[in-house]
Order: structure tokens, then sequence, then C-alpha cells
């Protein structure tokens, strides 16, 4: 007992403490950095346009109002934005999953003959591609041009993806599980959607994280395949309403000439951001639990 005492009482070496020290310090500093405009731009939002033009907004909202809301959620631009962002991000995310598993899967059998190969040229285009030009060209005679297909097909799959899909089923799911199902007459699509599917959570979450980040934040495959403003997704309606000032009438219609001049628009686009960011942040608590171990796991060599 006096052993183990005196063990605890034994403090880390002076040099440990400091480098520790100096951790602490440089993650609160990158902390701080990286929160403070997350924090300032919710603050904004909230506040007057006379508070932010005239930088009286430094940590919390000044003159409370939410009135940039509300002529956000009166515009029908924005609210068609959002309706088809959403759309393209569960009908994309769904094919992107689903093509990788489909891909990753046969690539991890050792049975599967040629996945050397198969391997070896996906490699080849996370390298080398045909680039915009004959991308577009191939979207035009496919008549795939201002479709929806133009922003599900183009990046249907994920080659870095698959091959991270890949290393979990290997590492993650033993060669004896699928040799005991295939003995109780069990084929391989009923093994993969009954057994390996349900063992693969935490790479699904994972991978379903990071395909619908992607699908939620793209705007250049509408900049370049999309014309018609029905099909428009929100993060294009964002750009246009951020970069190009181009800002629907709607959302200013409520709103006096002397109010804009006071800076009405800035505190739009504080409530903009602000709007398009939260459906991404309420996703993460749901695959948390499954994404550290399904980045962990996957990203081991096999």
């Amino acid at each position: 007992m006096f052993n183990l005492i005196n063990r605890n009482r034994i403090k880390d070496p002076i040099g440990d403490r400091i480098f520790m020290t100096i951790n602490y310090i440089f993650l609160i500093a990158i902390l701080l950095t990286v929160f403070y405009p997350l924090l300032y731009i919710v603050s904004s939002s909230f506040s007057s346009s006379r508070a932010v033009t005239s930088g009286q907004v430094w940590l919390f909202p000044v003159d409370f109002n939410i009135k940039a809301y509300i002529s956000i959620f009166k515009s029908q631009q924005l609210m068609l934005g959002f309706y088809n962002t959403i759309i393209y991000t569960v009908v994309g995310t769904f094919i992107n999953v689903a093509l990788t598993v489909m891909l990753a899967y046969p690539l991890s059998r050792k049975s599967f003959y040629g996945r050397g190969a198969i391997i070896i040229f996906m490699m080849i285009t996370m390298f080398f591609d045909g680039g915009l030009i004959p991308t577009y060209l191939l979207m035009k005679d496919l008549h795939l041009l201002d479709t929806r297909w133009a922003m599900w097909l183009p990046g249907a799959l994920a080659v870095f993806q698959v091959i991270v899909a890949r290393t979990f089923f290997q590492s993650s799911i033993p060669e004896e599980l699928g040799e005991a199902a295939e003995m109780d007459g069990c084929r391989d699509i009923r093994y993969l959607i009954s057994v390996v599917l349900p063992l693969s959570k935490p790479i699904l979450a994972v991978m379903t994280l990071m395909y619908a980040v992607g699908h939620w934040n793209a705007y250049f495959d509408a900049l370049i395949y999309l014309r018609s403003e029905k099909l428009f997704p929100l993060q294009y309606v964002l750009r246009n309403l951020l970069i190009l000032n181009a800002a629907d009438p709607a959302m200013l219609a409520n709103t006096s000439q002397q109010m804009r001049d006071q800076g009405f628009e800035q505190v739009l686009k504080y409530a903009l951001i602000v709007v398009a960011s939260i459906p991404i942040l309420i996703m993460y608590p749901f695959v948390q639990k499954h994404f550290v171990k399904g980045v962990m796991v996957g990203s081991l060599k096999g």
C-alpha cells in the first residue's frame, strides 16, 4: 500500500508538463481561431443592421431581432434551393453509398478473380481524368444537361471511399464468417445484406457523412450543367446572393429603403450562412459514435 501511494504521488517530468502546457495553449488558440468567426456570424445574424454596420457586434447579438430569418423563409428562391439540395443530397448519397459498397465488397474477397487489376485501374483515375470539357461533352451527348442526373452521375463513385470501404471489409469481416454462411446455403447478395452491412455501420456512417457533405456543399456541377432556376441547389443560390449580390426581391420586399441602406443585406448574408449550415451540423451527432471508429479502422492498410 505504501508503494502504491508513493507511485501515485510521482509527478510527471518537468519536460512533459511543459510540452502538455504548450499543447493545450496551441489547441485552445486553434479552437478560438475557428470558433470566433462562427460565433460572430451567428451573433450578427441575430443583431440589428445598425449594430452590424457600426461594428458593435463582438461576441453576442446587439439589438436582438430575427427579421433577416423571416425574410429568408419568405423567399421562394431560397426555399426552392433548399428543396433541391435535400433531393440532391438524399438521392445522391444513396447512389454513392450503394455503388461504393457494391464495388468495395467484391474487391475485399480473396476469391474474386482480377481484383488486383481492377484496383490498379481505379487508382489511375485518382491521378488522371478526361478533364472538364470532355466530361461536359459526354453529359451533353447523354442528354443529361439541365437534369437532376447531372448532379448525381458525374461523381457517383469516389475511388478513395471504395478503397477505405474495401479495407474495412477485409480487416473487420472475418473470412470464416463468409465460409460459414456459404455452408448454410447463403448466397453472396444475402450474405452482404444480412451479415456484412449490419456489421459495417461505422464505415457506412463515415461514407454517408462524407458523401452527404459533398452533395450539400456542391455548386460547381450546377454552375456547369444546370440552366433552369427550378433545379438550382442551395449553394448555387447562395453563391448568387453572397458573391454576385443577386438578392431575391422577395427577401427585401418587406424592408424599407432606409433599412437596406443601413446594412440589412449584410445581416441577411450572415443569416443565409447560418441557415445553410444548420442541416449538416444537425447530422453530425447522429453519426458521431460511428465516425471515429470507421475512419480509424478503414484507414488501415490491407
